[in-house]
């Protein structure tokens, strides 16, 4: 097996390891910058689903490529509450996934509305770990930044594999993200 074969192997499994599943309501402490800043990187996913935005956005290119992100960060900070939160964030990874995976191009304004709708149930449990002292304003930043810097992840490795010509990589790491989803929709 090779050094590099051993490596991916590495990454996937311990991606997979459950302490890293869910992010959400009522886990750990909170508070500040950088509690928010950790926040979208302590679940996988949040990650996979900031990273997914970020790679669909990189394959759609134009105006997509920082309209989509800018549009989940911007809704997400709203922090409107819906139910089912966790199967939402869920289906999001799923769908992500799949969308990045299939390489589907939708007009911006339905792939804006398809991350808004996304960015609500994300935004919701961001906002559920958000502090109610003067640091909530903080932690909002915090949290805002991370995922943007995720999305621009995504990004960066998105238009990098197209320089390369290395599409086939991004529908690989969309089909991943799709499978992240099925593992957290039955862990």
């Amino acid at each position: 097996m090779s050094q590099s074969t051993l490596m991916r192997w590495s990454v996937m499994f311990g991606l997979l390891l459950p302490s890293f599943a869910y992010a959400h309501v009522g886990i750990g402490e909170h508070g500040g910058f950088l509690h928010g800043l950790m926040h979208p990187a302590s679940g996988l996913d949040h990650v996979c689903a900031m990273l997914a935005v970020g790679l669909w956005a990189a394959q759609m290119g134009g105006r997509s490529m920082w309209a989509v992100p800018l549009t989940f960060v911007g809704v997400m900070a709203l922090g409107i509450g819906l139910p089912f939160v966790e199967q939402g964030i869920v289906l999001s990874v799923l769908l992500l996934g799949v969308l990045v995976a299939a390489s589907v191009r939708l007009p911006l304004w339905l792939s804006g509305s398809v991350v808004g709708l996304f960015a609500l149930w994300h935004g919701h449990a961001h906002g559920a770990e958000m502090p109610e002292p003067a640091s909530g304003m903080a932690y909002a930043l915090g949290f805002m930044l991370a995922t943007a810097s995720l999305h621009a992840a995504g990004i960066a490795f998105g238009l990098g594999m197209q320089r390369l010509s290395h599409k086939r990589l991004v529908h690989a790491a969309g089909a991943g993200i799709a499978l992240c989803g099925v593992y957290l929709a039955v862990a």
